[in-house]
C-alpha cells in the first residue's frame, strides 16, 4: 500500500511538472495609445491568433512606434511590436550615418509582415485660415508625444515639405487629448498631428458639435512640396463615412505603412512559438478580417520586397511562404509578381526557392 501511494504521488508530481513545462508562453506586444488603432490590432492578435500558437499574448499600450522599437530590443517579455515604416527607416538611416546607438537598436530587429496604411491627420480650428497640410509652416504644431511614431512622422513630413526642422519654439509634444483641448480653449496650439488607422477611436468618439470646433487639413498632391513627401508616404482618403460627426465629405490625406515586427530570436523555444504564431496568423487570417478591427480588411497575406536594410524573420518567413504556397489563389497572385532577385543573405540562410 505504501509503495502504491508513493508511486501515485510521484506520478502526480511528474504530471504536474509536465503541465508546467507545456504551459502557454507569456509574451507581450507593444502597441500605442489606448485610443489608437494599434492596440486594437494587438488585441485581435491576442484573441484570434495567439491561443492556437500556445501563446498568452498581452497587448501593451505605449507612446508609439519609437518607444516600441526600444522596448522590443531591450524589455524582457516583449516579443512583438507594431511599428510605422518611417520610424523603422529613420533608425536605419541614423545607423547608416554612423549613429552606433541606432544601429545597436535596429539591426537585430526583423519584420514578420507588413500590415496596412495608417492615416495621418492634421487638425486645426474650424475658423483657421489653413486648409492644406503645406500651410502649416511656422504654425504652433503639436507633433505628438516624445518617443511616439507620430512625433517622428511630424518631424519627417515637416522636413520633407519645407527642407528644415520643426522650429522648437513653436513645437509641442503633448498627448493628442491634451493638445486638442488646448487647440480649442486657450489656442496655444494651432495644429495637432495624429497618426491612427481609420476609423480612429479618438475621432469616432467626437460629438456632433466637434464640426463647429475643428477641421482636417487636406493634402494637395500637386503642390510642389508634395513631391518629396510621396517618396516616403502614401496618398490616402479619410472617409466621411468613418467620421460622420466630424466630416461632411471625404478628405484627401496621407498615410504611413504599419509593420508587425519582432527580434531575431535564436532561442529554440521562442523561435518555435513565433513560428507557430505565423502559422496561426495564416490559418486565422479570415477570422481577423471578419471579426477584427476594420483595418484587417486592408491587409494582404503577402511578403513584398522590403527596403534596403530591412529583413524578414527567417522562421516566420518560411511559415508564411508555406501558407501562401498552399493557397491556390495566394500562390497564383505571388507567381504573377515580378521575379525577386535573391539576396546573398537569403541564399546563405537557405531562404531562396
Amino acid at each position: 500500500m505504501k509503495k502504491m501511494i508513493l508511486c501515485a504521488l510521484m506520478l502526480a508530481g511528474m504530471l504536474g511538472h509536465g503541465t508546467a513545462a507545456f504551459s502557454a508562453a507569456e509574451y507581450k506586444i507593444v502597441t500605442a495609445s489606448e485610443r489608437g488603432t494599434y492596440i486594437k490590432i494587438g488585441r485581435d492578435l491576442a484573441q484570434f491568433v495567439a491561443p492556437a500558437a500556445d501563446i498568452e499574448l498581452e497587448a501593451v499600450p505605449s507612446a508609439g512606434s519609437a518607444e516600441n522599437v526600444r522596448r522590443l530590443r531591450y524589455e524582457p517579455g516583449v516579443k512583438l511590436a507594431l511599428v510605422q515604416s518611417d520610424v523603422y527607416q529613420s533608425f536605419l538611416d541614423m545607423a547608416a550615418s554612423g549613429n552606433a546607438g541606432a544601429g545597436n537598436i535596429i539591426r537585430p530587429l526583423r519584420v514578420i509582415m507588413p500590415l496596412y496604411n495608417e492615416e495621418i491627420y492634421f487638425i486645426v480650428r474650424s475658423d483657421s485660415e489653413q486648409n492644406y497640410v503645406h500651410e502649416i509652416r511656422n504654425a504652433k504644431l503639436n507633433a505628438g508625444e516624445l518617443g511616439s511614431g507620430t512625433a517622428l512622422t511630424s518631424a519627417t513630413l515637416y522636413r520633407l515639405m519645407f527642407g528644415e526642422a520643426m522650429p522648437e519654439s513653436s513645437t509641442s509634444y503633448l498627448s493628442n487629448e491634451e493638445a486638442l483641448a488646448k487647440l480649442v480653449t486657450d489656442k496655444s496650439v494651432d495644429v495637432v498631428a495624429v497618426v491612427a488607422g481609420q476609423p480612429a477611436k479618438l475621432l469616432v468618439d467626437m460629438k456632433p458639435e466637434a464640426r463647429q470646433l475643428i477641421k482636417l487639413l487636406k493634402f494637395d498632391p500637386n503642390h510642389p512640396s508634395s513631391k518629396g513627401v510621396l517618396k516616403t508616404y502614401f496618398q490616402a482618403t479619410v472617409l466621411a463615412s468613418n467620421y460622420p460627426t466630424l466630416l461632411a465629405a471625404d478628405v484627401s490625406g496621407l498615410a504611413v505603412k504599419a509593420f508587425l515586427v519582432t527580434y531575431d530570436f535564436q532561442v529554440k523555444g521562442t523561435e518555435m512559438h513565433l513560428r507557430q504564431m505565423a502559422r496561426s496568423l495564416c490559418q486565422n487570417f479570415a477570422t481577423l478580417q471578419e471579426k477584427g478591427h476594420p483595418k484587417w480588411r486592408e491587409v494582404e497575406l503577402a511578403l513584398p520586397d522590403l527596403g534596403r536594410g530591412w529583413f524578414y524573420y527567417a522562421p516566420t518567413l518560411r511559415e508564411i511562404r508555406s501558407c501562401i504556397s498552399a493557397d491556390p489563389k495566394l500562390a497564383a497572385k505571388a507567381r504573377s509578381l515580378p521575379a525577386k532577385v535573391c539576396s546573398q543573405q537569403e541564399k546563405i540562410l537557405g531562404l531562396c526557392k
